[in-house]
């Protein structure tokens, strides 16, 4: 599998297509995400890359950090992660990943931070339909009734599903399908929504249940900081 990148979520939108029929899109942006180190087999006990995005000001970054951001030649990051990838597919260090890493019609996994809603009732939190409008119900339409029975079991179990708090949780989409992407700008525009608030980060990956198309670079498309032309890597 190839690596995939963390991206930032710019906000929904939509596009038309040539039949006139519209496409809601949420857009995704790449802001110099690049290869900031390599996880081996032989040091670290698996292969993978970490990837950083942003720009982080320098008096924000422990000192430890600056050295390694130093190390890898590249600016420091506001955020970075890791993808597990085989070492045939590695990009090198300091490599920028660009927006047509993904081509127009794959589908990809997006996962992100679930916007957070504070403290939520059981019929937002989890659907419940409440209680009766009528029929003795007062004061108490939504709540969640009843939590356990009696002297047996005499308690409420563990993980019942009740009033508490909602969102701030990490959240996977699968198979979203990539509509369009702009290279200049460095946009990739995937059709529906993505988990999280805009501004957040996303990241994004090849969809583990979709087949990836043929035409997607190998092991991707990137360019270096010293090149003028992007290049691309076939293996």
């Amino acid at each position: 599998m190839r690596s995939g990148v963390i991206a930032q979520k710019l906000g929904m939108t939509r596009i038309f297509t040539d039949a006139g029929e519209h496409v809601p899109v949420t857009v995704l942006k790449l802001d110099g995400c690049q290869v900031v180190a390599h996880k081996t087999e032989a040091v670290n006990g698996y292969t993978a890359m970490q990837l950083g995005i942003g720009h982080a000001k320098v008096k924000n970054v422990p000192k430890a950090e600056r050295e390694r951001f130093a190390k890898a030649n590249v600016e420091p990051k506001m955020k970075l992660a890791e993808f597990r990838v085989p070492e045939s597919k590695m990009l090198p260090v300091g490599a920028e990943i660009t927006a047509d890493h993904f081509v127009a019609g794959q589908f990809v996994d997006v996962a992100g931070t679930s916007t957070g809603k504070g403290f939520a009732g059981p019929m937002k939190r989890w659907n419940f339909g409440g209680l009766r409008a009528s029929h003795g119900v007062s004061v108490s339409h939504r709540s969640h009734g009843s939590t356990g029975g009696r002297q047996d079991p005499g308690k409420t179990f563990k993980n019942k599903k009740m009033a508490g708090h909602m969102g701030v949780d990490r959240v996977t989409t699968l198979n979203l399908k990539v509509v369009q992407t702009d290279v200049e700008r460095g946009l990739i525009l995937v059709e529906g929504s993505v988990p999280g608030t805009a501004g957040g980060w996303i990241y994004v990956r090849d969809a583990v249940k979709k087949a990836l198309p043929k035409e997607a670079p190998q092991p991707g498309k990137f360019r270096m900081a010293a090149a003028t032309e992007t290049q691309k890597q076939e293996g």
